[in-house]
């Protein structure tokens, strides 16, 4: 029978060769005929190897679609996972909310985004790093034979990439809310500090009303807390000048062991801070600054008394003296030389300025009391010094004049009435 199928299967173009697997079981092994050959079976049979040569061969095949089957299941299994964290992250995200804070306070001011914005990013970067991971864990199934699959790789970008717009989104509202609560804040304290300015005004009106100053200059500005907030203002600016000489009365109210006295008083101009500033600070000396460059004077303000201060200078090699209680205690030169003040800026009573009207810093604000703030664009006499600090004389600044009408104060200094040589004899 067998013989018959085989030749049978020779008429219609195959050819087949008996097989001997072992003693009882005998196979055909049928290829088919070339076109361009006889059909009366010339063909060859293949090269045929062993039953047990086969065998090991098939399971090898099987084993190795195994190991495929089973990396490839763990690789989406991973990626399953993968995909329920980054949505459970998002979740959490989304879940995140900030409350503005409504208590409207003149030191309130408004939380800083920069950690949750800081979480967002290290969010963003652990997005990343597990998208890198999925990458790498494509390539080693791509060596080992197991294809990654293209929907899901494709369905993660989409899904990162929807993440991060989400995230990008979010930062920029966190942005936008910040600069929005910091402006309501700057714009509460300005109208806290314009009603506070008001109201010290309109006492000050009504003091004045009652008890009445017997002349513009007999008042004083009192700073009583070391604030950034706290100062007085000259109205008139400076003009330009090759000489000045500045004097006043000042009382520190600095506690023992504080770093100074703080600034009595400093001008800036646009493009120079520091055009003339008056300072004791950090446990330095008193300083006179004139753009930027620094002379120490050898004063001693920080008592709790009335002290009569005169500070004088020229542009002519930068000479400056400095007088204390009608004493000349200090003179030098080469400050500043040849370099004119320029006009046009702010003069500030109590504060330093980083910024021309401004940027006050606390450690360096003067706490305690000023008066007859006057200046000269020349070099007084030393004798005209002597009599003001001598009470017998009272000479109002051609420049600058110490009087009611000249004088500003913000932020919750006032002004109030003094007999000043009274209150030095007091003290005294």
């Amino acid at each position: 029978m067998l013989h018959l199928v085989a030749r049978l299967l020779c008429v219609y173009a195959f050819t087949c060769v008996k097989v001997v697997y072992g003693l009882d079981e005998k196979r055909f092994l049928c290829t088919a005929i070339p076109s361009d050959m006889d059909a009366v079976c010339p063909v060859q049979p293949p090269p045929v190897q062993s039953a047990s040569v086969q065998g090991d061969e098939l399971g090898n095949t099987v084993m190795q679609l195994r190991q495929t089957i089973l990396e490839q299941k763990e690789t989406i299994a991973n990626q399953l996972v993968t995909i329920k964290e980054l949505t459970s992250k998002l979740s959490r995200c989304e879940s995140e909310s900030f409350q503005k804070n409504n208590k409207e306070t003149m030191d309130d001011v408004p939380k800083d985004s920069n950690d949750t914005i800081d979480i967002l990013g290290k969010t963003m970067q652990s997005l990343k790093d597990r998208l890198e991971n999925l990458e790498q864990q494509q390539m080693r199934a791509n060596i080992s034979g197991a294809s990654f699959p293209n929907e899901l790789r494709n369905l993660l970008q989409r899904r990162l990439e929807d993440l991060e717009n989400q995230l990008l989104k979010k930062v920029n509202e966190l942005e936008t809310e910040k600069s929005q609560l910091y402006n309501e804040t700057v714009a509460h304290r300005q109208r806290t500090d314009n009603t506070l300015n008001l109201l010290t005004n309109k006492i000050f009106e009504l003091e004045k009303g009652e008890v009445g100053f017997k002349s513009p200059e007999n008042f004083k500005i009192s700073l009583l807390l070391r604030t950034n907030y706290h100062y007085g203002k000259v109205k008139k600016s400076l003009p330009e000048m090759y000489a000045f000489t500045v004097c006043m009365w000042l009382k520190s109210s600095t506690s023992t062991g504080s770093p100074g006295i703080g600034t009595p008083f400093s001008y800036g101009v646009p493009g120079q801070a520091n055009e003339i500033v008056l300072i004791e600070w950090d446990n330095s000396p008193v300083e006179l600054i004139i753009n930027d460059k620094v002379a120490r004077l050898p004063l001693s303000l920080g008592d709790g008394r009335w002290h009569h201060v005169c500070i004088t200078w020229t542009v002519r090699d930068g000479v400056w003296e400095a007088y204390q209680d009608g004493q000349r205690l200090g003179s030098g030169e080469n400050l500043a030389p040849w370099h004119p003040i320029k006009p046009g800026g702010v003069l500030i009573l109590g504060q330093e300025q980083d910024i021309v009207g401004g940027r006050f810093d606390a450690n360096q604000a003067f706490v305690g009391e000023l008066s007859h703030f006057n200046i000269w664009d020349r070099v007084l006499r030393s004798t005209d010094i002597v009599s003001m600090a001598n009470c017998s004389s009272y000479m109002p600044g051609n420049v600058v004049a110490w009087t009611d009408s000249n004088i500003e104060v913000f932020g919750g200094a006032s002004k109030l009435q003094l007999e000043l040589c009274e209150a030095r004899l007091f003290d005294n």
